[in-house]
């Protein structure tokens, strides 16, 4: 019999940056252990940050990740237009298109079943960012 579990992960304020989050998001998922079998989905509920899988070894690739999304939307953009909450806010927009807003990873004998060098990534697009709400939607066999 399949089961289904879904809960709400508030992750802590970061600045802007690209954050590794897989062990803080696994720490709220006491229900993963149980599934043998199965998907996890996670859902950012926010349009100034994005989610992605990526490196989970050598930071320097998420600091060369974040240069290069600085370059693809920098901040003043003279062309923008949506700029009355403050100079992060559209080009947080555009990298939070570009990354997306969710990742779906495989459930293996109770853990995310991510390759050797892969982590979850929170994409943080402002430069003081609140709380964000990632939802998480397990799905799968019980071990």
């Amino acid at each position: 019999m399949t089961r289904w579990y879904q809960r709400q992960i508030t992750l802590a304020p970061r600045s802007r940056g690209l954050h590794l989050i897989t062990d803080e998001v696994v720490r709220q998922l006491p229900e993963l252990h149980g599934l043998g079998v199965g998907i996890a989905h996670f859902f950012l509920q926010h349009t100034s940050a994005s989610l992605a899988i990526n490196e989970n070894a050598d930071p320097e690739v998420r600091a060369d990740l974040e240069a290069c999304l600085q370059r693809l939307a920098p901040e003043d953009a003279p062309y923008y237009t949506h700029t009355y909450e403050g100079a992060d806010d559209m080009p947080a927009h555009i990298k939070a298109v570009l990354i997306g807003a969710q990742v779906t990873v495989p459930i293996t004998n109770g853990r995310l079943n991510l390759g050797v060098w892969q982590g979850l990534y929170l994409c943080e697009h402002r430069q003081h960012a609140n709380p964000r709400r990632l939802i998480a939607t397990l799905w799968g066999m019980p071990v």
